[in-house]
Order: structure tokens, then C-alpha cells, then sequence
């Protein structure tokens, strides 16, 4: 079996194979708005893209607040590639590039039947429970 690679998005067509798998996640899974899924914060984002072989499986993003923390989001993995260490591999790199801007703590909005993945990936839950487009979400905190 082919092993899993995470870049950091380059070209508008690894952007492009980045936002399809969100369309599919969120969008058509989970029925997010996609004018909630596709926001303008994209532009200013880093993207990470998850490639099985050059099979586009998985990606995240990664935001400089204006506090000067990270904010990692927009996690999404293809279903039939879930639950075999591909989130793992896109938070790896988010983080490392992350540290790499020199931001010292991420934060993140988990939808709460995930919260035990990022518990795994080393996040604290924070605050009460909330709704994100119509998704229970609790917010999480990592020094990096």
C-alpha cells in the first residue's frame, strides 16, 4: 500500500482538489452552507493537502490570528481513508509549519464527536460548548 504524504498547497489545482474534498466532507456530508464552507479566510490561509500516491484523500488549514496563534481548521479526510492516520499526518504538518511562522500556541474548533482525536494530537477542550454552522463544537488549546 502506498504511504500517505501532507504538503503544504502550492498550485491552484492542489487548492481546487483541497476545497473538493471539503465540498464532500462538510458540504455534503454534514450539510454546511458551502458559502459557510468556503470562506474568505481561505485566501489568507495556509493549506495542507494529504495525497495517497497522488490520490487527494485529505486536508486542513492553518490561520494567524491576530493574537498571534494559530488556528488549525477545516479538517477533512475522505471517508473511505478515515481512521488511518491521515488527520494525524495533516496536524503534523500544520503544526510544524506553524512553529515554523513561530507561533507558540493553535487553537481549534472541534466538532465534539472528534474532540477524543485532537485529545490524541495533544489539545485541551476550553469554554462551553457551541454551535458552528449547526454543529456542536467545543473550542481546543495546544502549546506548540
Amino acid at each position: 500500500m502506498e504511504a500517505v504524504t501532507v504538503k503544504l498547497v502550492e498550485t491552484a489545482s492542489e487548492m481546487e482538489a483541497a476545497k473538493a474534498i471539503r465540498i464532500r466532507v462538510f458540504v455534503h456530508e454534514q450539510a454546511v452552507p458551502i458559502e459557510e464552507e468556503l470562506d474568505e479566510a481561505d485566501a489568507d490561509a495556509i493549506h495542507a493537502l494529504a495525497l495517497l500516491g497522488t490520490l487527494p484523500v485529505g486536508t486542513g488549514r492553518l490561520l494567524t490570528l491576530p493574537n498571534g496563534e494559530a488556528q488549525i481548521g477545516r479538517m477533512a479526510v475522505d471517508l473511505p481513508h478515515r481512521r488511518a492516520g491521515v488527520g494525524t499526518l495533516i496536524m503534523e504538518k500544520l503544526e510544524e509549519e506553524a512553529r515554523r511562522l513561530g507561533l507558540a500556541q493553535a487553537v481549534l474548533h472541534a466538532q465534539t464527536y472528534v474532540r477524543d482525536f485532537y485529545a490524541r494530537q495533544g489539545y485541551t477542550e476550553e469554554g462551553d460548548l457551541f454551535m458552528e454552522a449547526g454543529i456542536e463544537h467545543i473550542s481546543m488549546r495546544k502549546a506548540l
